[in-house]
């Protein structure tokens, strides 16, 4: 794909983002699509992102879920830039009018201390590079219609990012298993899901390991501060105006958000 079109594309998500619309699927326009064509479209849009004003401060790991595999019809993980454009905080509202088909995931989000880059970081390389992890929803949202995706469109998209929400408390990761710790997610005032740390490629930290080796090979690391989306733990539950969400998982705490 020629740089031209990269920079089309990427444009085109930009706007899409910015005026809370769908576009139809990339890969039905340009099926000869790759998934590092998708990455420089991806590349624009964010650059479009940080030219308006926004800061990178972490990165996302999506599809790392059998439930959200399946979902999708995506099969292997992928990666998103986080801006400071995105950030929630606790129990904050969301207005629902600035996404487009919101979805939301429990996960455990990754507080850097140390830089990580590939190639050979290992699950206990990620342990002792982290601060703190905490309890977050990620709202997910698509500019692609009906969430019709490939690989090729999720990753130009961003891998679907919308909005995150960090939670109420951070904790040390070598006082909760992370592997095993369950998760529960109510959506106004009922179970919709559940999960556990293991639901994330086997082990939440495993998932931060498979994205620092892949941005190394990219010459990218992820940074001291930065926060790290490790997956999400559970299917994704479809949100709208007057939902209210609690997600809590089991030695790392609760975060609650709410949709207006």
């Amino acid at each position: 794909m020629n740089d031209e079109l990269v920079t089309t594309l990427g444009d085109e998500l930009y706007d899409a983002l910015k005026a809370c619309r769908v576009v139809d699927p990339l890969t039905t326009r340009h099926p000869g699509i790759s998934i590092e064509d998708a990455y420089r479209i991806q590349q624009r849009l964010n650059a479009r992102r940080v030219q308006a004003g926004e800061t990178v401060v972490g990165k996302k790991i999506g599809v790392t879920s059998k439930a959200v595999m399946n979902m999708l019809g995506v099969y292997q993980p992928d990666f998103g830039i986080l801006l400071d454009g995105m950030v929630y905080n606790e129990g904050q509202a969301i207005e629902a009018a600035t996404l487009i088909q919101p979805k939301a995931e429990g996960e455990i989000a990754f507080i850097l201390k140390h830089d990580l880059q590939g190639p050979g970081v290992s699950a206990a390389d990620v342990m002792s590079a982290t601060a703190g992890v905490m309890t977050c929803f990620e709202i997910v949202d698509s500019r692609i219609r009906d969430w019709k995706i490939k690989i090729q469109d999720t990753v130009a998209d961003n891998a679907s990012c919308g909005v995150f929400v960090l939670g109420d408390r951070v904790v040390d990761p070598c006082d909760v298993d992370l592997n095993t710790c369950g998760m529960v997610l109510e959506k106004n005032g009922e179970i919709v899901a559940t999960g556990a740390g293991a639901a994330a490629l086997g082990a939440p930290a495993n998932a931060v390991a498979w994205l620092a080796n892949t941005l190394g090979s990219l010459g990218m690391a992820l940074k001291a501060g930065e926060v790290i989306l490790s997956g999400s733990l559970a299917a994704m539950v479809p949100v709208k105006a007057g939902d209210s969400l609690r997600v809590s998982i089991g030695g790392i705490g609760g975060c609650s958000v709410r949709f207006v």
